[in-house]
């Protein structure tokens, strides 16, 4: 199983609420390399991707659609995760019943 080498880093920013800025090659746009600032939400298998591998969840706060959503990639599919000095609120965009797979005590009642 492959993670990124600022794994530790990307796990700490879920949990302590800070913006990442995540570089990858998109397949929708044929490779080309995409940046968004993002924040981070969890780390565990895709729920509803045929294939079970962890993936790294964003919620991208920059989507080019002008609808910002989830973000779920594998270690093998990112190019750079950037932990940034910025934090978000997850009042702002967690409209659902949660069942994150790490745990955290710093999202409120978004835990």
């Amino acid at each position: 199983m492959a993670v990124l080498s600022n794994h530790d880093d990307v796990i700490a920013a879920i949990r302590e609420r800070c913006e990442v800025r995540v570089t990858w090659p998109s397949q929708d746009d044929g490779g080309q390399m995409q940046t968004r600032r993002c924040a981070p939400m969890d780390y565990g298998p895709g729920k509803i991707a045929r294939n079970r591998q962890p993936r790294y969840h964003f919620w991208d706060l920059e989507s080019d659609s002008g609808k910002n959503h989830t973000l779920s990639l594998r270690a093998d599919q990112i190019s750079e995760v950037m932990i940034l000095d910025t934090t978000f609120d997850p009042a702002n965009f967690v409209s659902w019943k949660t069942d994150w797979v790490l745990p955290r005590d710093t999202w409120g009642g978004f835990n």
